[in-house]
């Protein structure tokens, strides 16, 4: 299936936030944070920022009316004074916007939308309508960074969401952290502790390997498996698939369950290579990787497919941008990876 891509944003443009997960952006204590993202868009990135109607509501009315949440993307969506959405954080139970979604409001009306962790959902659902979608920063979290912006995220916003040039080359971030300094504490100034990346890892294959790219946060991805949002199979053939976990950092064990379910639904033998963010904090590292050997290579004897590991996306900061369904490729020898065309037009 061919996504279609939205145009790119330019300055100047008007752009939405959503709150379609967890509604902290709206809570009294965390306000604050929500418009240092805010004025961050608009005088970093030139763009005119607006609110939907549910956007700040607060995290109790957010959680009790996900009918209200999917008013707000469809309607973002519809506006045609609207060229980009973004939403505000992720959580844990967007997927209760399922039964509320207007397909068509997004299939006509293709724009960029932008969010990580539970915000999958809504890329699945864009991915449904037919709209190319981007997995990378979120409002509360990048944009409203401690002191300021990471320049390696703020430079694949600029090279993804602005220009229509092909993305090219993504080198891993140089450096990572996943500290996490309470938002109350309003920044007081201090910037996160960062440590150097060791790069790229290539758990197994040789080559170069080429697929749409398509993915997300594992765990979310469990709770949409089966839903209507879930593609048949002939959609994941000849993909790149990516996977990162989150803050929960899960267990090794409960990724070898997932995989598995994945290698069961013949998945694994229908994609041209999987691709892993780093773990949060770090933690499981090695397990991680261990299991995924286990299961992909040892159990489903899928000793061809391509593994990459420690990349710069998910919930571990800077990050890169993963657009849905354009083309990207895998070079196993040299240990990069480029994404071949641009994700807007």
């Amino acid at each position: 299936m061919q996504l279609r891509k939205p145009s790119a944003l330019k300055k100047g443009d008007k752009v939405a936030t959503v709150s379609l997960s967890w509604g902290g952006a709206g809570d009294e204590d965390l306000l604050w944070r929500y418009q240092m993202g805010k004025k961050r868009l608009e005088e970093q990135f030139g763009l005119q920022v607006v609110e939907m109607p549910h956007t700040l509501c607060g995290s109790k009315f957010i959680y009790e009316y996900p009918e209200k949440r999917a008013e707000d993307l469809m309607n973002a969506f519809a506006d045609p004074s609207i060229k980009g959405i973004f939403a505000c954080i992720g959580g844990y139970e967007s997927v209760r916007m399922l039964p509320y979604i207007d397909y068509g409001a997004i299939r006509n009306n293709p724009k960029i939308f932008i969010g990580y962790s539970d915000t999958t959902v809504s890329h699945m659902i864009c991915r449904k309508a037919g709209v190319a979608s981007f997995y990378g920063p979120s409002i509360l979290a990048e944009f409203a960074e401690n002191v300021e912006i990471f320049d390696y995220t703020s430079h694949w916003v600029d090279k993804v969401l602005f220009n229509t040039e092909a993305i090219g080359e993504v080198p891993p971030s140089p450096i990572w952290t996943s500290e996490f300094i309470p938002w109350e504490e309003k920044n007081k100034g201090r910037k996160r502790k960062t440590e150097e990346n060791n790069g790229y890892e290539v758990l197994q294959g040789e080559g170069v390997h080429r697929g749409e790219l398509i993915g997300g946060c594992i765990e979310v991805l469990e709770m949409l498996k089966g839903t209507e949002v879930w593609p048949p199979h002939n959609e994941w053939e000849g993909k790149l698939l990516f996977f990162e976990t989150s803050e929960d950092k899960p267990t090794p064990e409960y990724l070898g369950y997932w995989l598995r379910n994945y290698g069961s639904q013949g998945i694994l033998q229908r994609v041209n290579g999987l691709l892993f963010g780093k773990p949060y904090d770090n933690q499981y590292y090695d397990e991680y990787k261990e299991m995924i050997v286990r299961v992909v290579r040892d159990e489903l004897k899928l000793t061809n497919l391509p593994i990459f590991y420690n990349m710069s996306f998910g919930h571990t900061s800077p990050m890169m941008i993963m657009p849905y369904g354009v083309m990207a490729e895998l070079d196993c020898e040299g240990k990069t990876f480029r994404i071949l065309e641009s994700g807007v037009v």
